[in-house]
């Protein structure tokens, strides 16, 4: 196979690139790789030295890439997610749901005595935030650009199903909604569907 992803099926990230990759049909292979393991550590680090998920191989044209956005950008020869305006959700998401929702999930695997309360607490101010922004979005629906699915709800799934159970969205009703629809897209069903036998290793 010419195009290899490494990941981890609980990985958000990985998750992202995997309904963008599902969205897309296009054929790849799963590398899997487990971190707990220094074998599966040093492969990984001899590929991407920065030891991250995902990171995609391409045979073909003997190109490694890294981060989720980059990756689908590269497969996406036609545009079919990727736009100026999609690329506009996408980085909304990331920044303002995805990376505070890691800040807070990190800090509970923390051991007692090195947690960062300050932190924590400066995160979730910032995904509330964008949550109020995402729900006014989200009243046009069905997806973060109306009615075609984009590169944005690739980024949005994995950062809102997670925030969501950090963070829940209260009464905002169209980001719940929102989720809903997500979950029930059947890239995004696939997806959990193949990280159930790991949901026990979410710090809940």
């Amino acid at each position: 196979m010419s195009l290899v992803l490494w990941y981890h099926p609980l990985s958000s990230f990985c998750w992202k690139t995997l309904i963008g990759l599902y969205e897309l049909d296009v054929a790849f292979e799963k590398r899997f790789v487990d971190l707990s393991q220094e074998n599966e550590r040093q492969a990984l680090s001899a590929l991407w030295p920065m030891r991250k998920f995902p990171v995609l191989r391409d045979e073909r044209r003997d190109l490694t890439l890294a981060e989720s956005t980059t990756i689908l950008e590269h497969i996406d020869h036609d545009g079919v997610l990727v736009t100026p305006e999609a690329r506009f959700r996408d980085r909304f998401f990331d920044m303002h749901v995805h990376l505070h929702m890691q800040k807070l999930v990190g800090d509970r695997l923390r051991p007692d005595g090195s947690r960062d309360p300050l932190g924590v607490e400066q995160a979730r101010e910032q995904i509330e935030l964008a949550y109020g922004v995402a729900d006014e979005w989200m009243r046009q629906g069905p997806w973060s650009l109306g009615d075609r699915f984009t590169l944005g709800d690739c980024a949005a799934a994995p950062a809102l199903f997670y925030a969501n159970k950090v963070v829940p969205f209260g009464e905002r009703r169209h980001l719940t909604a929102y989720l809903a629809r997500l979950v029930e897209r059947p890239s995004f069903a696939r997806v959990l569907d193949e990280a159930k036998p790991y949901f026990a290793m979410f710090p809940g």
